[in-house]
């Protein structure tokens, strides 16, 4: 987006466009800060266990501050912003929300220790345990009793908080949470400072199982694991929100006024119960746990409670988790399951399953495959009804775990509801539109089962920027992946009769730039076409004619090159199905539309740029195509020269991964692209670990491989606000260098394993008629998915560049199969290719990296004992009468060679394809 003035919202709903300006406001115009509360000057009190040191406020009972002892100079916690949250309706770690009522009344109380803090009662401190009584921060009368215990016990910190009915009457508690506040607040700070400062953290609410994981932004060092401390379930990840008095610039009862915004997306409550949210705030939603209440007779306590472990690495959470007796469970290849694959899970814990039910009944088919010599217990699952479903795990000893599953489609029926849907409830072709917009794929509203062609956001509506070309490019990539004649002609007549000479300039100074918006406001230019005076235009996101004709954006290019690259690839690799123009024009304009960034919109080509792989894959054409025409060898030097000139640039940044955002998640995966590529590994691997921190592996269809995202609904949504996204388009291109960096370490099945979740988030977002949203909105009162297409098309094209069926063996697992089916006999192993591309096959054990330009694979099977390859493709079409095979050894010491080609084309193997399967063998030298 462009800064400063690009990233604001409105909506046509007066309600949304109050909300949307509103979080713009709170965020840029943030008060100056109160003076400090008097917690800050108050002594410390130091308790170290062996593994972490924390310091606490003795005024407060809060955390200053919470270091692994590993890394000392480290904090988890804001503990250098303390100063200025030291007032008032500042949350720090250590307090607690609470929601409660007399049996038998109708409304809830709420309190809160963060509120209004008044010095606690100590009631024990020594160097083991500091405990005080921290009810004199609630109002007077309020019958619940609090005291918190910070402990050291059997080498860990513990967070205890016992809660006492003092009153005659039983209280029904439907809302204990415990504030779960790190540092991740980047704000004011440079990205060096952020990266040296910051962590991210995400939650596995699996009950009993659950934890918190806080990563720190660099992606290395140790890992902070907050788990349950007796019975202390985490049943609801409930957001801290940043509504404040705007006399005072307090933060209402129940927030922080912390303004969430890109720099910062808020703290969350460690939910015990969550009941009485789910029958206000979050009624109607469909939470990740069913919600619960529990009762308190007078003089009675319940004590919940939290420890504090840490692992040494990302690496390390799970086998951390194990050796502290938690519950630890294994998805393969995930936690979304296609209709037709077998998938698997692992448990390990130290008492036996009791029992295991789904809901709804029936939604998964579990076979117990038993306990395997490594001690994990071992089931098949396969997914049965399409969309959410809860594993609930019951153990011997009473512990509960949950898992979040989402059942789809199979891939190829996905992709091809996607199609559907995007050419036909999407494909706008209003030849009067003044605007240019006809034919094209436009942005959809699903809730209102209309498309979007008026938006204040003008480019929502105006085929530019993420939130407006995320149908379109959607539409390009599913035809790269699974090309349909009719589809493919209606997308080149979109690319050739919109896209060039009306959202691409087609001649002149500015050829090749790529215009921000092609709606735009401004009535005078426009005196026929009828604006929506429903609408609020009055924001600068509704930009006039000469803003929206700006072609200075450089994230808006890779969009427009993808979609002529996908017909590059249609037109090279298919017989008729691309017909409008040969396959060397599409080439030759992804070439020239990616050259003209130089010139065009040449400020942000120092940043890493969403969907910058599609740069990559061109370079790589350029070069195979140049085997045969020496022309585009002569552009892949070019267009290598630029790209090394940019990589330039970011081997000197610590940390190369700016944009126009002051903190952002999508450059990474063209900046590990490029300096992977021209050699830096170094840099590459700083990128990796930046990924990893923030794109965590968890027993949940919604977080597993879900890169953060948090600020794009405001810009592509239609519920706009700050928030957590689930499965936005970071999922798809951060999972681009994942799966890279696991070709070339197959052991490292950890990259694998949040790669892949990356790979199969976008297509849990397409419902069952086809509609793809641009992200699930993980607050728990909405959990559903935005009713807008925004901004999905980067999602997809992550998928469709990256996904594969990848095959490993884990000594602890054995063998895995990621996207397909594995079946073994003896020495072999049959593996049914099921993914949506039907084009890519690792064969991690081997190094082996197998992928078709044209034609697809069937099956495979691997000999791990003669080390041969046979790989069965599928039969001719009228459209593809021979395949086009590649193959790679991506780690030292395998050589391969082919038998069954016929002769080589751009570099790949040309096999005939007959009526029936055709297989070819690949043997190791």
């Amino acid at each position: 987006m462009m800064i400063p003035s690009r990233r604001s919202v409105t909506h046509a709903s007066a309600v949304l466009v109050l909300a949307a300006t509103s979080v713009l406001a709170h965020a840029q115009h943030k008060p100056a800060p109160p003076p400090p509360g008097p917690m800050f000057a108050s002594d410390r009190v130091t308790l170290t266990s062996s593994s972490l040191t924390v310091k606490l406020l003795s005024y407060s009972g809060t955390v200053a501050q919470l270091s692994p002892q590993s890394a000392p100079a480290w904090d988890y916690t804001p503990g250098d912003l303390l100063k200025e949250r030291s007032a008032d309706t500042f949350y720090h770690l250590g307090d607690l929300d609470l929601r409660f009522r007399v049996q038998g009344a109708s409304d809830w109380t709420t309190v809160s220790t963060a509120f209004h803090r008044e010095q606690v009662k100590v009631l024990s401190s020594n160097e083991k345990t500091f405990s005080a009584d921290v009810s004199s921060s609630f109002p007077e009368g309020t019958p619940l009793g609090v005291v918190r215990t910070w402990a050291v016990e059997n080498g860990d910190v513990a967070l205890h908080f016992t809660l006492t009915n003092k009153g005659s009457q039983p209280l029904e508690l439907g809302g204990i949470g415990m504030a779960m506040v790190f540092n991740n607040m980047i704000n004011t700070r440079t990205l060096e400072q952020a990266y040296g400062a910051c962590s991210f953290y995400d939650p596995y609410i699996g009950e009993d199982a659950g934890y918190v994981q806080v990563s720190p932004l660099k992606g290395t060092g140790p890992v902070l694991l907050v788990v349950p401390d007796g019975h202390t379930p985490l049943e609801a990840w409930k957001p801290i929100m940043d509504k404040r008095d705007r006399k005072t610039g307090l933060g209402e009862l129940g927030n922080d006024p912390e303004g969430h915004w890109t720099t910062f997306e808020g703290s969350y409550d460690w939910m015990v119960n969550s009941k009485a949210y789910a029958d206000t705030e979050w009624h109607g939603a469909q939470e990740w746990n069913t919600p619960t209440e529990q009762m308190l007779a007078p003089g009675k306590s319940v004590t919940v409670g939290v420890r504090f472990i840490v692992a040494p690495g990302l690496r390390q959470i799970e086998s951390t988790l194990a050796a502290h007796r938690r519950p630890v469970a294994v998805g393969v290849p995930g936690y979304i399951l296609p209709e037709d694959i077998d998938a698997k899970l692992f448990l390990r814990y130290d008492k036996p399953v009791k029992v295991m039910t789904v809901e709804p009944e029936g939604a998964i088919a579990i076979h117990d495959d038993g306990r395997l010599k490594s001690g994990l217990h071992a089931y098949t699952l396969e997914g049965k009804t399409w969309g959410r479903s809860r594993l609930t795990i019951t153990y011997a000893d009473g512990t509960v775990q949950t898992i979040g599953y989402r059942t789809i489609k199979p891939e190829r029926e996905t992709l091809a509801d996607l199609g559907h849907f995007l050419f036909n409830e999407q494909w706008f072709d209003d030849k009067k539109d003044p605007f240019h917009r006809g034919p094209s794929v436009i942005s959809y509203d699903d809730e209102a089962h209309k498309q979007v062609t008026q938006e204040p956001r003008v480019w929502i509506a105006g085929l530019s920027d993420e939130g407006g070309s995320g149908a379109w490019l959607a539409s390009a990539m599913k035809e790269y992946l699974e090309p349909n004649k009719d589809e493919v002609a209606k997308l080149e007549a979109f690319v050739n009769q919109t896209v060039w000479g009306h959202l691409q300039v087609a001649e002149g100074e500015h050829k090749y730039g790529v215009h921000k918006s092609l709606f735009f406001y401004q009535p005078d230019a426009m005196p026929n076409f009828q604006y929506d005076k429903d609408i609020n235009w009055k924001s600068w996101t509704s930009w006039n004619k000469e803003g929206a004709e700006d072609v200075g954006r450089t994230f808006n290019y890779p969009h427009v090159v993808a979609a002529y690259w996908s017909l590059y690839r249609i037109a090279r690799n298919t017989n008729g199905l691309a017909a409008e123009k040969p396959w060397s024009w599409y080439l030759d304009q992804a070439y020239e539309t990616t050259i003209a960034m130089q010139t065009q919109a040449p400020y942000y080509l120092r940043f890493g740029l969403m969907e910058g792989t599609v740069f990559l894959r061109l370079l790589e054409d350029l070069k195979h195509e140049g085997l045969q025409d020496a022309q585009w060898t002569v552009k892949a030097t070019k267009l290598e020269a630029m790209m090394r000139e940019r990589a330039g640039i970011w081997k000197d940044e610590a940390y190369p991964f700016g944009s126009e955002m002051a903190w952002d998640s999508t450059g990474q995966e063209e900046v590990y692209d490029w300096t992977n590529y021209f050699g830096d590994k170094d840099k590459a691997e700083v990128t990796l670990n930046a990924i990893l921190a923030y794109d965590p592996t968890i027993p949940s269809w919604g977080y597993n491989g879900s890169a953060r995202r948090y600020w794009d609904f405001l810009y592509g949504g239609k519920y706009p606000r700050v928030e957590r996204q689930l499965h936005h388009y970071g999922s798809g291109l951060n999972a681009i260098p994942l799966l890279a960096e696991y070709r070339t370490h197959p052991d490292d099945l950890y990259l694998l394993r949040v790669g892949y979740g990356g790979v199969m988030g976008p297509l849990s977002n397409i419902n069952q008629e086809g509609f793809a949203s641009a992200a699930f909105h993980s607050f728990p009162d909405r959990m559903a998915f935005d009713p807008y297409s925004g901004d999905y098309g980067p999602n997809l094209l992550g998928h469709a560049l990256n996904t594969g069926v990848y095959v490993a063996h884990n000594d602890a697992m054995g063998w895995l199969c990621f996207g397909g089916n594995l079946i073994e006999h003896g020495d072999t192993l049959h593996v049914t290719v099921l993914d949506s591309s039907r084009k890519r096959v690792f064969l991690a054990p081997a190094g082996l990296w197998i992928t078709l330009d044209a034609g697809q694979i069937a099956s495979v099977d691997y000999d791990t004992k003669r080390e041969t390859v046979r790989v069965h493709l599928a039969a001719a079409t009228d459209a593809v009468k021979s395949a086009r095979l590649r193959y790679e050894a991506t780690v030292g010491g395998h050589t391969w060679t082919l038998a069954g080609s016929s002769g080589k084309d751009g570099g790949a193997s040309v096999i005939a394809l007959g009526r029936g399967e055709t297989t070819v063998e690949l043997r190791q030298q």
